[in-house]
């Protein structure tokens, strides 16, 4: 059992019982005789200056749980004996200076601790109900930002939905049929990056679980049963915003390259790497087997939708695109860990 479960037992049991007031003043009245009982047991080795040893444990034990009038019941009941059985002169009420004086500490000492045990637990309710209003309110806002983003999603999917309906009342093999085919393709995959990094099953998860779902994604989603994925990713975690758009430049180069960069049944593999280059950056690496880039074609330059996105996602992320490969294609983005 771990501290705080420890804290909560202790707690627990002790709201159980001051919730039962015959039961609390049982216990309090227990807790006296048992006090009463070793006090007695101990006399012999104890002089006559420690009449309330005994008393003390029993009136702070009894007020932490059974709360502050089964304390007051204890104490009270504890000094009456202490006077009685264990002060001079003993088997009496008779009390002298001394006497008085002890009996005085005593009264002192047990009204702080009662007074303190009080606040305590007076404090400790009220910030118990403090933490479940949080938790409450915590629970409905986690129900609301899960349903925004839910509705998010739906949105995203619902126009990429009304493009491919304006698509196909083009001619397939048209310039703008080509262009809508390509913005429903990227809000499809955004769609489904969104909903993968909103899930609170995958919220702690390290990068390396959420790169391979996206590939998986983007594999089921092209179905080409010849192209697989390798990953391998430091155990790192970011957060969601730097998330996000890592995820949607592997989501970009990766589909590029389903798209372009295997001929027919050719068997393809996309490798994707993120390592540490030292304690304070990051590289991601990106590769394929395919047929490679144009020899004089500059990616950093071309007016190409997919490659501009690449770059600007890149540059979010406080890095460079470096495109390279004659067979294949390999991307490199280093940036801060």
């Amino acid at each position: 059992m771990n501290p705080s479960s420890r804290r909560h037992w202790i707690s627990d049991v002790s709201s159980a019982i001051r919730a039962r007031e015959k039961l609390a003043y049982g216990l309090a009245i227990l807790a006296f005789v048992l006090a009463l009982l070793a006090r007695f047991a101990l006399d012999d080795f104890l002089s006559q200056g420690f009449p309330y040893l005994t008393f003390f444990p029993a009136v702070i034990l009894t007020t932490f749980f059974c709360g502050t009038g089964a304390g007051i019941i204890c104490a009270i009941l504890s000094g009456l004996a202490a006077w009685y059985f264990f002060i001079p002169a003993q088997s009496s009420f008779v009390i002298n200076g001394q006497g008085m004086l002890a009996m005085l500490l005593y009264v002192f000492i047990v009204s702080v601790d009662i007074v303190l045990i009080h606040y305590m637990h007076t404090a400790s309710a009220r910030l118990r109900a403090e933490q479940q209003v949080i938790h409450g309110l915590y629970q409905q806002q986690t129900t609301m930002f899960q349903e925004l983003q839910h509705r998010v999603a739906n949105n995203i999917q619902f126009i990429a939905s009304l493009l491919m309906l304006q698509q196909l009342k083009l001619p397939g093999d048209s310039e703008a049929s080509r262009a809508l085919e390509e913005a429903r393709s990227r809000l499809e995959s955004i769609s489904r990056i969104h909903r993968r990094l909103h899930d609170p099953a995958d919220a702690d998860q390290p990068v390396a679980h959420h790169l391979h779902l996206l590939t998986s994604d983007l594999l089921d989603a092209t179905g080409l049963s010849n192209v697989s994925c390798t990953i391998s990713a430091e155990p790192v975690n970011f957060d969601l915003p730097r998330l996000t758009t890592l995820s949607m430049l592997v989501a970009e180069v990766v589909t590029n390259s389903l798209k372009h960069a295997f001929d027919g049944d050719q068997r393809g593999l996309i490798s994707i790497s993120l390592e540490r280059v030292d304690t304070q950056r990051l590289l991601l690496r990106i590769a394929d087997n395919g047929r490679g880039m144009p020899r004089h074609f500059n990616p950093r330059t071309s007016q190409r939708l997919g490659f501009k996105i690449i770059n600007s996602l890149a540059e979010q992320l406080g890095g460079e695109a470096l495109f390279s490969g004659d067979q294949g294609t390999v991307i490199e983005v280093e940036f801060a860990a």
